[in-house]
């Protein structure tokens, strides 16, 4: 079964993080890196995002 992508706008909803704060974080190294779906087009891997967003919660708790 092929993953899913999230495109910005998902990621963003899910996440509660503005876009800025996004490709802030992906060049700190504290956000998963987009993948690659064109010349000008990007999204997340589901189980990426998900994965990030487990650990959060966790570190939180």
């Amino acid at each position: 079964m092929a993953e899913r992508i999230l495109r910005r706008p998902e990621v963003e909803a899910r996440t509660g993080l503005s876009r800025s704060t996004i490709y802030l974080w992906i060049q700190q190294g504290e956000f998963p890196k987009p993948v690659a779906l064109g010349a000008r087009l990007v999204g997340w891997r589901e189980s990426d995002v998900t994965a990030w967003l487990e650990a959060r919660t966790e570190k939180a708790a």
